[in-house]
């Protein structure tokens, strides 16, 4: 442990009991090693909120209320379950993220796995990002472990568009063994446009609801390629990406020329799909390997909005762009359901990602378990 005045680390090789009792023990050895000085200085302004805004409180306070929120839907969806089922093993919980940095080897996922232990009296896996991230990886995306569990085809090649705040992608080429899937974050998807309309409209809307504004809009080509010149889209996966590249400070900026030009916001989001249509179909012809796309399986949010849909059909013409439920996956429950499989296999002790599509050293069991 550290304590409070992070200083050193404290380790203690203590041998006890094999039962619960706690005599005889023993101290086999004890080790204290100094933190670096920068460190805990680094430490110690953390914990003082040295940016005087309150945000490790807030941060806390979150986790908590997260937990208790998580726990209490688990409950419900048990409540609400066809009745005869069999006992319910656990919960695997992915978290709310709120840091998301593999250039730093860190992510943070908060909502207390404690609390929703507490709530649900099960078992609860949780920070699935971290092992993978510890190993070299990217720590996302995830989700392609399930989508080659259950929708690799052994007569097709089919591309999984995960249209969620991110777009990624993942590539199944027909009968491939799980070391074949290729797949990663292209760019954003819901994110600029949720935040668009959310600026735009000063907060009385969240999203543009079944892509109505974006359909009404014209793509404006000179910002469509602007957009589409971007480091991260020419970067070679494996890579991830997140809020902290496309997001508020994106926005705000995308709003504040497109006011000084006088166009309308339908314009802006009008080009905003064309963009994520457009970085998935060069992500698709510039890094698959293994065969020409024969199907598009949409999944997320995004497969839910027309505008979008009409694009991306656009793009990966002649291929057919279909929701994720004609392949036998509900579009709405797939990413809740990834991590079902994922924290049945954390339980079991069976490796639950894809280590060449997040760069890690080799296969892991992520997540960590909370008992009940």
């Amino acid at each position: 442990m550290s304590g409070t005045s992070a200083d050193a680390i404290d380790a203690a090789l203590v041998e006890w009991p094999d039962d619960a009792r706690t005599r005889p023990f023993r101290l086999v050895a004890y080790r204290e090693t100094p933190l670096a000085a920068g460190l805990q200085a680094r430490i110690h302004a953390l914990a003082a909120d040295a940016g005087g805004r309150g945000a490790l409180r807030e941060l806390a306070a979150l986790h908590a209320e997260l937990g208790d929120a998580f726990g209490a839907a688990a409950c419900e969806l048990i409540e609400e379950a066809p009745p005869g089922l069999g006992p319910v093993t656990g919960v695997a919980s992915h978290g709310q993220t709120v840091a998301h940095h593999p250039d730093l080897g860190a992510t943070l996922q908060i909502g207390d796995p404690a609390r929703i232990a507490e709530r649900s009296g099960l078992d609860v896996v949780s920070d699935f990002r971290a092992r993978d991230l510890a190993v070299g990886g990217e720590g996302a995306p995830l989700a392609p472990f399930f989508h080659h569990a259950v929708l690799a085809a052994r007569d097709e090649n089919r591309l999984i568009l995960n249209l969620g705040g991110i777009a990624n992608l993942t590539w199944l080429p027909a009968g491939c063994p799980p070391e074949a899937v290729q797949a990663f974050d292209v760019g954003p998807a819901n994110v600029l446009l949720d935040e668009v309309v959310r600026i735009d409209s000063e907060g009385r809307q969240q999203m543009d609801r079944g892509g109505v504004l974006a359909g009404r809009g014209r793509v404006h080509a000179e910002t469509l390629e602007r957009l589409l010149d971007d480091d991260f889209l020419r970067r070679p996966p494996p890579k991830s990406t997140g809020r902290d590249r496309y997001g508020s400070e994106m926005a705000q900026a995308l709003v504040a020329g497109w006011r000084q030009q006088e166009r309308p916001v339908e314009d802006l989001l009008a080009t905003l799909v064309a963009f994520t249509a457009a970085a998935l179909g060069r992500a698709a012809k510039t890094w698959l390997e293994g065969g020409v796309v024969e199907r598009v399986l949409l999944g997320g949010g995004g497969a839910a909005n027309p505008t979008l849909r009409a694009a991306l059909a656009e793009v990966f013409d002649p291929a057919p762009c279909e929701v994720l439920d004609r392949g036998g996956v509900p579009a709405a429950a797939a990413e809740a359901m990834a991590f079902s499989l994922m924290g049945r296999n954390a339980l079991l002790g069976i490796p639950n990602h894809l280590p060449q599509v997040t760069g890690a050293a080799g296969p892991r069991v992520l997540g960590s378990l909370t008992r009940a």
